[in-house]
């Protein structure tokens, strides 16, 4: 199975009371998930947006940095993210990311279920 780029459904939209929007890029439709994950997609961040902090029980939130600095809130705890970064939270764990920079911040998020 493979799905052109074109027929990715994409939506704005404010996650977790957030600032801004949250540009998403569902890369998987729930069909191709196989019930698990509940999510895959290209999320974009533009400077002075974020998503807000929350929390994932029975399920973990991986997110794989593409493009730009952002920073992620590891349970009350800022970390800067780069390109290449990688940064999970499950378990009952509290997270969130910002962009405070002047550049988009890209990112592959993947929530995986129990």
């Amino acid at each position: 199975m493979f799905t052109l780029s074109e027929n990715c459904s994409r939506h704005d939209t404010c996650v977790h009371g957030g600032q801004g929007l949250v540009h998403i890029k569902d890369l998987a439709d729930q069909a191709a998930l196989y019930d698990h994950s509940r999510l895959f997609a290209h999320i974009t961040l533009d400077p002075g947006c974020s998503i807000g902090p929350h929390v994932h029980e029975h399920e973990t939130e991986f997110f794989y940095i593409l493009r730009g600095e952002g920073v992620f809130d590891d349970d009350g705890t800022e970390v800067v993210v780069r390109p290449g970064d990688v940064c999970a939270t499950g378990g009952g764990h509290r997270h969130g990311m910002v962009n405070r920079g002047t550049e988009p911040v890209e990112f592959i998020a993947l929530i995986a279920m129990e």
